[in-house]
Parts: C-alpha cells; sequence; structure tokens
C-alpha cells in the first residue's frame, strides 16, 4: 500500500503536512491524475491554501493555510524570509568544516532543467552544520536563508560536496549497501541487489513560523523516512 501523506497538526488556520517522498506537493500540469499533497487535503478538509512547496522527490514538513486570510500571512512571512526551513542531506566526501555559509547566487541554466551558479542569479543563501562524519560521506543540516528552486543541491555541488544520491547534480543515482560493505557484501546472485535509496537525499526536518493569528512561534519537525534512516543506520555500521 502506497504511503500517504501524515497530517501533524492542523488547526482553523493551517495544517503541517510530512510529504513523503515521491509524492507530488501540487497536480502536475501534464498529468493532474497523480496523486498529490493538495488534492489529498482538497478531499480531507474542502479548499486549502499552498503557501509553498516541495520537489517530487524530497520528504518531510509542508505547510498549508485553510483560508485566504491565514494563506496572505504565511505567504508575507516566506516572502520576507521569517519562516525558518532545516533540511537534512547527505553529502559525497567528508567535510572538514563542522559549520558554514554558501553564499552563491543562482539561476535557472538555459535549458530549463537545472539551475547555475551565476553572478547574475538571484541571491541565495545556505548555512550548513556537521551532524555526523561517515568514512566517505557526511551528514548535513541545512538552513536555507532564500528559498530558490535546488538550492541545497546546487549550492553544496558548488563547492564540490555534492548531494550523495542526486541524478542531476551529483554522481550517482541510487545508494546500495555493497557500497558500503564492500568486500563484506555477499551478493545474491538471483537476484540484483535493490538499493537502499534511489532518490535525491533529501528531507525537510523543520519549519518554524508564526501562527497566523495567535501570534505564537511554532516549530515542527517530522522524522527521516525509511529509506534515508536505512542509509544512515548502514553508514553507522559499516561507514565509520
Amino acid at each position: 500500500m502506497k504511503i500517504k501523506p501524515e497530517i501533524i497538526f492542523e488547526d482553523e488556520e493551517v495544517i503541517i503536512v510530512n510529504k513523503p517522498p515521491r509524492f507530488l506537493t501540487v497536480p502536475d500540469r501534464f498529468a493532474p491524475e497523480k496523486e498529490n499533497v493538495y488534492h489529498f487535503l482538497n478531499k480531507k478538509y474542502g479548499k486549502v491554501f499552498i503557501v509553498h512547496r516541495l520537489d517530487k522527490e524530497t520528504s518531510g514538513i509542508i505547510l498549508f493555510a485553510k483560508n485566504e486570510k491565514a494563506h496572505r500571512n504565511l505567504s508575507i512571512q516566506f516572502e520576507k524570509r521569517k519562516v525558518k526551513k532545516i533540511y537534512w542531506t547527505l553529502l559525497e566526501g567528508v567535510l572538514h568544516i563542522d559549520e558554514g555559509t554558501i553564499d552563491k547566487a543562482i539561476e535557472m541554466h538555459r535549458n530549463g532543467h537545472r539551475m547555475i551558479i551565476s553572478k547574475n542569479g538571484k541571491e541565495s543563501i545556505t548555512e550548513y552544520k556537521v551532524l555526523e562524519r561517515f568514512k566517505n560521506f557526511t551528514l548535513v543540516q541545512a538552513h536555507i536563508k532564500t528559498g530558490r528552486m535546488h538550492q541545497i543541491r546546487i549550492h553544496f555541488e558548488s563547492i564540490a560536496y555534492p548531494l550523495a544520491i542526486d541524478s542531476v547534480y551529483g554522481r550517482r543515482e541510487a545508494f546500495y549497501l555493497s557500497e558500503v560493505k564492500k568486500s563484506k557484501y555477499q551478493s545474491n546472485r538471483k537476484n540484483e541487489e535493490k538499493p537502499l535509496m534511489d532518490r535525491v537525499v533529501l528531507h525537510a526536518y523543520e519549519l518554524t513560523f508564526e501562527h497566523p493569528t495567535s501570534k505564537e512561534i511554532m516549530t515542527f519537525s517530522a522524522e527521516l523516512p525509511k529509506d534515508f534512516s536505512a542509509v544512515l543506520k548502514q553508514l553507522k555500521k559499516w561507514g565509520k
């Protein structure tokens, strides 16, 4: 059975959702029948309002508004960078700097499919902190001060530490157990090895914002999905 979005919190103004990986935030304009969080919430609550989005492969926290007034308030918070967005990702290589800031403008490549670093692009700032180091990988927390398309992915690629799984900006499309177990891995010749994870390794871990009516500062977080957790479990066991 396919995993559905998880409602973490709701009241009269907002809905906080934990989005599964490979689940669209909004309808695909070429295939509107594909499952997406927007339609899922509309069936449950009636009309909801989109405040921000996550890419299809990215998992984690996403916020929706229940009415126009709340939507306007939250949209302004995002526009004025008052919302704190924390992501977890796994990088290729061992990043030795504990904390840092990547301040590089980015813009869309002329092919329209990827972002590039460009002095003519829009201001883009990512603050990061190392959470754990492994033999060939680094788990980091990224706080995006701006919300550009593919910002985390292109920023870490630009400092030579691309995401460990990223078919566009990285070096691999999937992560296999044999990669960390090396000679200790015993393959079953009858079956081809299945990847532990085969999507962009990015999770929207935490979101902090001001409630549109109570003005309370609210913070919500979402646990890592099974595929991301499985990769980390094996790295802790074999990749130290």
